[in-house]
């Protein structure tokens, strides 16, 4: 039995992607002939056309594909999987860049505004709220916050080399969106696919061995240095635009802060993967800052180049002479370095001392950048000056962006999130105060005789039994002296929220407190909680509450939480973060019963954020899939309780997806 193919019809709009899919569909198929011969073509396309053919309802062609599919040896199988997995990644190479070509056509269109755009949100604010001045767009965004969190997945792993083409087949076929390209242009550009192509195939995509931390972190790292990185000022760039076009002269007055933040859980989620401990934890805060003072520095020498006033032709701001003078005392040896002929170019000298003082940083030496702000101080000055001496149009653009960049990554590039298990810090604790039965006390005696322990003045007396030498213990506390470490030494934005997973109560978190205090004591009998310093203030504590169960009872939880005079000393004047799980509350109790109880968990908690008088911030644990709490982010928010999100949106990016949505710059705009 055979049935015909119903025709697909497809609106005007998605011809130039009919077109791309036709053109990178050839190609893979000149691939698959090149690099397999003629039999891998050929049984990739009799499998094409049968699967084809089923989707339709041809049952005949659905036993013939089975037949040829049970018949195949593993290595024929495998090539087969590896040329739709060619084919698919172009096909939706091809839907990325037709996302970029239809955002170009409403951005060409004068007055069109494309759904969930910067442009449609502003028309939305306005139309909701009416024109609004100056100080009150300033004060709406001052208050405006997004943080993806990136995190690490086992079954995303692709090698970066393998990631690294692919940007370069979307830029190539970015060239071709232009209308003017010639024949013998197109035709280059696609020789230039062809060769990416190519060389990814003969490229194993993932390696067979179980990816360490420190290859998860790479592949994170990936996107936020070599996308993220570039794209945050053009966005902020399109909120001014935004702003301007809607709300006129009061928009165009408001000055646009840097609302974009990043995070990472690769290197500190010990939940999610027994190897994350101490040493990832200080690894990952290394490598997160020698990679942005990395890219700082790639862009202090593209201004050097570009900076080449001369003070023969155009004179500058005193201020910018007396730094240099000073950084000269600081850096002798690399202000011997100038060559004569630019010491007239004040710009230049400034962006060669400011090169080694990002160097000192780098290196962790005495005259390095105590805090970016510095960075941003000197970058300021030079922007200053090119305002006052008639260099708006001869520099200053580019020394904004990179202004732009160091406020939103500072010398952290992304705040580490930590994440541990409430039950480890359980038995930890049970441990250091000598107390075997701890884990089946009631949640209430557990957190009273913390409090207990909380209150002790420091250098007061411990109270604790000697634990021994206990490895967890041992593990535990590292974690805690290295985030003490890591603060001092990469800054307090550099270590983000302290995530307890699987919280129960109210002792789960001034757990966290107490170990924290062990750990700056010492974490033995000499030295507990009571004794040595004080919980570290920087220390933030966020509950997880992942089951349908857990999120029943967060409300209670948190209202006790706060409730707590030693916790409500510790938070002080800060936002408290709650994170809610919406990959384990779907599995706990299915799709809907989960999206319930997060709905109605987020309602009760805004109304103990009020009782209490202390702002929530949600931290959204959702995953890829729609079962996971995947979907639009947009219609997300728009469907979340009345003020729960207030201007503050923190969610994860899981693994899986985030090359989908931040692979390539003009879709992570987007």
């Amino acid at each position: 039995m055979t049935t015909e193919l119903r025709r697909v019809e497809f609106p005007p709009k998605d011809d130039p992607l009919r077109d791309d899919v036709r053109v990178l569909g050839a190609l893979v198929g000149a691939l698959l002939r090149e690099q397999g011969g003629a039999a891998l073509f050929e049984r990739v396309e009799t499998v094409r056309q049968a699967s084809i053919r089923t989707r339709e309802g041809d049952r005949d062609a659905e036993a013939g594909m089975r037949s040829l599919l049970a018949g195949l040896a593993a290595a024929d199988a495998e090539e087969l999987v590896r040329a739709f997995s060619t084919y698919f990644q172009v096909v939706n190479l091809a839907e990325k860049i037709h996302r970029i070509r239809r955002r170009r056509d409403y951005l060409r269109e004068p007055g069109a505004a494309q759904r969930a755009s910067l442009l449609d949100a502003c028309l939305e604010l306005r139309r909701v709220r009416g024109a609004l001045d100056r100080s009150q767009l300033q004060d709406l965004l001052d208050g405006l916050v997004i943080e993806p969190v990136f995190t690490a997945h086992p079954t995303e792993a692709t090698r970066r080399a393998i990631l690294e083409k692919q940007q370069w087949i979307a830029r190539d076929l970015v060239e071709r969106l232009d209308a003017v390209l010639t024949p013998p242009e197109d035709a280059a550009v696609l020789a230039r696919v062809r060769t990416h192509l190519t060389a990814g195939w003969q490229t194993e995509e993932q390696p067979r061995e179980r990816p360490a931390v420190s290859d998860e972190r790479e592949h994170v790292l990936f996107f936020l240095a070599d996308v993220l990185y570039w794209v945050v000022p053009p966005f902020l760039e399109e909120i001014e635009s935004a702003l301007a076009a809607v709300f006129g002269d009061e928009g165009a007055a408001v000055r646009v802060p840097e609302v974009l933040r990043f995070g990472s859980w690769v290197g500190g989620d010990m939940d999610g993967n027994p190897n994350v401990n101490a040493a990832t934890i200080r690894e990952s805060l290394e490598r997160h800052r020698s990679l942005i003072v990395g890219r700082y520095r790639d862009e202090i020498l593209d201004l050097w180049e570009r900076l080449t006033q001369s003070t023969a032709r155009i004179g500058v701001d005193p201020a910018l002479e007396e730094r240099i003078a000073d950084y000269r005392t600081r850096f002798p040896a690399r202000a011997a370095e100038v060559r004569p002929r630019h010491r007239d170019m004040p710009y230049r000298v400034l962006l060669q001392l400011i090169d080694a003082r990002l160097q000192a940083t780098g290196d962790d030496a005495a005259e390095r950048y105590g805090r970016p702000e510095e960075l941003l101080d000197d970058l300021r000055l030079i922007a200053g000056s090119l305002e006052h001496h008639r260099g708006g149009h001869a520099g200053l653009f580019w020394v904004r962006r990179l202004a732009r960049r160091v406020g939103t990554f500072g010398f952290h590039l992304a705040t580490l999130d930590v994440r541990q298990d409430a039950r480890v810090h359980r038995e930890v604790v049970g441990r250091l105060i000598g107390d075997r039965e701890w884990e089946k006390k009631p949640a209430a005696e557990r957190a009273a005789r913390l409090r207990v322990l909380l209150e002790r003045a420091p250098g007061g007396s411990p109270a604790v039994a000697d634990a021994g030498d206990d490895a967890t213990r041992a593990r535990v506390l590292d974690v805690f002296r290295a985030l003490r470490e890591s603060r001092r030494r990469f800054g307090v934005r550099a270590v983000g929220p302290f995530i307890v997973s699987m919280t129960n109560g109210v002792d789960d978190l001034l757990g966290v407190l107490a170990l924290d205090r062990w750990a700056a004591g010492g974490g033995d009998a000499a030295g507990g909680a009571g004794a040595g310093e004080a919980v570290d203030p920087h220390l933030e504590v966020c509950p997880l509450f992942e089951t349908v169960g857990d999120l029943g009872a967060a409300p209670e939880v948190m209202r006790d939480l706060l409730a707590d005079p030693v916790y409500r000393r510790h938070l002080g004047g800060r936002r408290q973060m709650v994170m809610l799980g919406y990959s384990d509350s779907s599995k706990d109790g299915g799709l809907v019963a989960s999206r319930w109880a997060l709905h109605r968990a987020q309602e009760r908690l805004v109304e103990v954020a009020s009782e209490s008088g202390v702002a929530f911030t949600f931290f959204h644990g959702r995953g890829g899939s729609v079962g996971r709490g995947g979907g639009k982010t947009h219609d997300a928010v728009l469907a979340a309780p009345r003020g729960s999100v207030a201007g503050v949106l923190r969610t994860t990016e899981q693994g899986e997806v985030i090359n989908e949505k931040y692979g390539l710059r003009g879709i992570a705009t987007r």
